[in-house]
């Protein structure tokens, strides 16, 4: 009786698998990539236009000079953050940037300080600002400061070998030169 039961409820699993399978979909089939041209389908597209223009903020080259004093940068995106990797004359440096259109500066700097950053209180470009340092890596810096429009930027510079300055310069400079238009 169990076995019977067993195979019944096996069997009609499968048809209900097979039903809610065997279904059909209002539209026109779309081939991959086609979305958006003309006639091929509805998908407006054109609101995804500056999705990548986030990495744009600065040129590649100024980011190279401000980082390694030259060199070549070169660059990748993964979701809200960009990156860079710069090849210099003395050094390959990291470069991160992330601008969250909702995030909040003290929540970020909360974060910092919960993730074991030290981070101090600064003002670039007349803009309320904090850096955040790991005292494990003490070539690392990063500059966190309000967006002129809403949210929050942040620029974070780790070379391979620690620079001979202040590893929180560069950093500065990208933010100084964001929230002054890349001039």
């Amino acid at each position: 009786m169990r076995r019977s039961l067993a195979v019944l409820v096996a069997l009609l699993l499968g048809l209900t698998a097979l039903v809610g399978c065997a279904r059909t979909v209002d539209g026109e089939p779309v081939p991959v990539g086609a979305a958006g041209q003309s006639g091929s389908s509805d998908i407006d597209t054109d609101q995804f236009d500056k999705l990548l223009l986030e990495c744009d903020v600065l040129p590649d080259a100024m980011i190279a000079d401000v980082v390694a004093g030259g060199g070549f940068a070169e660059r990748s995106f993964s979701g809200a953050i960009c990156r860079w990797l710069v090849s210099g004359a003395t050094d390959v440096v990291s470069v991160t940037f992330n601008w969250f259109e909702w995030g909040n500066v003290n929540l970020e700097k909360e974060t910092a300080k919960k993730l074991g950053f030290q981070t101090e209180n600064i003002k670039v470009a007349s803009q309320s600002a904090f850096t955040q340092r790991s005292p494990d890596r003490p070539g690392v810096c990063g500059v966190t400061a309000r967006a002129p429009s809403r949210g929050i930027f942040t620029w974070f510079v780790e070379p391979r070998s620690a620079p001979a300055g202040d590893p929180c310069e560069a950093p500065i400079k990208l933010m100084e030169l964001l929230l002054q238009g890349g001039q």
